[in-house]
């Protein structure tokens, strides 16, 4: 690995998932907690050549009034897994975070973050284009205040509103078009994050339902640019498991009548979800994998999503599955899952950085395919039974295990004798 720190920009860097993820990188270093959780510490990963916990440095941007040490601490009063040790060991980490931290902006967003939005400096214009050059600069001054080789943006903020990107989004120049004609209805933060970090040749990560790169126009660039995107919306509870069972059903030729699902969610997610538009675009994403691995348009699927704030980071989700098997009998299995959220999320963010900077160091460019497993609707895949996209992401870590042992002993053999 090159000697220079791998830069993490996360944008929502004060949320409940980020600030898991900062103060889960100092404990892990300190040795405070176990590497349960974190994908690419599994077998088919190791030899790759992975950037390690010692050479990220992070940075984001926010849009509230908040320092990470001060939302670690909030999240361990509501949440009660940070232990103290963990925050001392996380500390100066944390401080040094903060300091890098950057007022983001805002687009296309609901009214409850828009009312979240308290931190002076947040941008809200003049223009498009405007906010997008701000958020190049801001990439650009982190890379350079930090001596980063590159830098892996990574979207954690709030569920957007619903919507279909515009037409004129099909292609780069179209998209362009838009920011220059400042077209504020048709272009989120998502795309503006997006567009501005793959303009600075860096990967992005959309851990969240919104366009992010998945704009056509916004891949264009990045396949233009050489550089790897993946997305949307981090598969880490109810879906995660639906999309392990629903294959069971077909493999049994059982006939699924009814899938419905009925999620509590506690935090500033939940409370972001009870925007309408917002919710939308969650609800939407969570029954569309279940509907795409059953393939039965007969079957009724359900989702819901209420938000409790007593339960704060955790989630809760209760699924009712009906379905009918040898002389149409009817059956039924039940399942409760109960997880935290940023605990489940943190870890896959981690996975995915360390993935998008192999697939850039790698040459390659646009959606990275073999990433599906982590997301609930995956860029390019149509593919949503986990199994089969877990075969795909290990069948890509071998071939890259293979192919950077077979570069390192091309490089080996061209040392001089001696050396």
């Amino acid at each position: 690995m090159p000697s220079k720190p791998l830069g993490v920009w996360l944008i929502g860097a004060g949320g409940g998932v980020a600030t898991t993820v900062l103060v889960g990188v100092e404990a892990l270093k300190a040795g405070l907690t176990a590497h349960s959780g974190l994908v690419t510490d599994l077998e088919p990963f190791h030899g790759l050549d992975l950037a390690g916990l010692d050479d990220l440095v992070f940075g984001g941007h926010e849009v509230r009034q908040i320092d990470c040490l001060r939302a670690a601490k909030e999240l361990r009063n509501a949440a009660g897994f940070l232990s103290s040790e963990m925050l001392a060991a996380a500390q100066p980490a944390l401080e040094a975070t903060s300091s890098r931290l950057r007022p983001g902006i805002l687009c296309g967003s609901s009214g409850i973050v828009e009312g979240f939005a308290d931190l002076p400096g947040v941008s809200r214009g003049p223009s498009l284009r405007a906010m997008s050059d701000r958020v190049v600069s801001d990439l650009r001054a982190f890379q350079s205040s930090t001596d980063a080789r590159t830098v892996v943006v990574v979207n954690l903020a709030s569920t957007e509103p619903a919507g279909p990107f515009p037409p004129e989004a099909a292609t780069r120049e179209g998209f362009e078009r838009l920011l220059d004609a400042d077209r504020r209805p048709d272009v989120t933060a998502s795309m503006l994050y997006a567009y501005a970090a793959i303009s600075c040749g860096f990967p992005f990560v959309n851990f969240t339902p919104a366009w992010g790169a998945a704009v056509p126009g916004i891949d264009q660039l990045a396949r233009e640019r050489g550089v790897p995107h993946c997305g949307r919306d981090g598969k880490t509870g109810e879906t995660l498991v639906k999309s392990v069972l629903a294959p069971l059903f077909l493999a049994r030729n059982l006939k699924v009548l009814a899938w419905t699902g009925h999620n509590l969610l506690g935090n500033r997610d939940g409370q972001v979800l009870e925007d309408p538009s917002a919710k939308a675009a969650k609800v939407a994403d969570k029954d569309a994998v279940l509907r795409s691995i059953l393939r039965d348009d007969d079957a009724h699927t359900h989702v819901r999503i209420d938000y409790v704030p007593s339960l704060d980071d955790w989630k809760t989700a209760w699924d009712f599955i009906q379905f009918q098997g040898f002389l149409d009998t009817r059956m039924s299995l039940q399942f409760i899952w109960q997880g935290c959220d940023s605990v489940l999320a943190a870890p896959l963010v981690l996975d995915l950085v360390r993935l998008a900077n192999l697939a850039q160091r790698r040459g390659e460019a646009g959606p990275m395919l073999h990433a599906a497993c982590f997301f609930k609707h995956p860029i390019g895949v149509e593919e949503h039974d986990f199994s089969r996209q877990f075969a795909q992401l290990s069948r890509y870590a071998e071939q890259a295990r293979r192919s950077h042992e077979d570069t390192k002993a091309r490089r080996d053999t061209r040392k001089p004798l001696g050396a």
